[in-house]
């Protein structure tokens, strides 16, 4: 069965061999999908480090996470509960211990559809329509927090670093 190839070991101590009961040579992130490698691996770094967990495991893939909360909160038919699920608290205490109250939640939607282009000499600018392959959709989050004085919109990594303070909450307003 196994008569022109040799086994090698790996990382994780067993052999992976295809349909055929053969096994080639297997690309960076053979364990996925082919060509692409899986996620949390970092073909980049040395052995050592690759095997090294994160500094701070909130944060990975946390373009991922945000990415999957505007998709799935606009669509939330319980819109705080949602928040819950995602950590962001309804009153968050930054690490100055500045108290903030969530006021709202905003998503934007954008397409760039044009560029300008600055003239040679720097006289103005050009203008051009983005042909269709280079057009691009963002999308952009905030949340919007008032600190007793003023309003702050804060990214999603921010809102979620936050300490959660969320229990009935008053404030007294300056002045009043």
């Amino acid at each position: 069965m196994h008569d022109d190839h040799h086994h090698h070991s790996h990382d994780h101590g067993h052999h992976h061999h295809g349909p055929d009961g053969h096994h080639g040579h297997h690309p960076l992130g053979h364990n996925g999908p082919a060509g692409k490698p899986l996620q949390w691996q970092t073909p980049h770094l040395s052995p050592d480090q690759a095997n090294q967990p994160p500094a701070d495991p909130a944060s990975v893939d946390l373009d991922l996470v945000e990415t999957a909360f505007l998709e799935g909160f606009a669509r939330a038919p319980d819109p705080s509960s949602f928040l819950r699920l995602a950590g962001i608290p309804f009153v968050g205490e930054t690490a100055d211990g500045v108290r903030l109250h969530l006021l709202r939640v905003e998503t934007e939607d954008l397409v760039d559809v044009g560029a300008v282009m600055p003239l040679v000499g720097g006289t103005g600018v050009a203008y051009h329509p983005l042909p269709a392959r280079l057009t691009s959709h963002r999308r952009r989050l905030a949340f919007i927090y008032h600190d007793g004085s003023e309003q702050r919109p804060l990214g999603f990594a921010a809102a979620r670093g936050l300490a959660d303070r969320s229990a009935a909450s008053q404030f007294a307003v300056p002045g009043h």
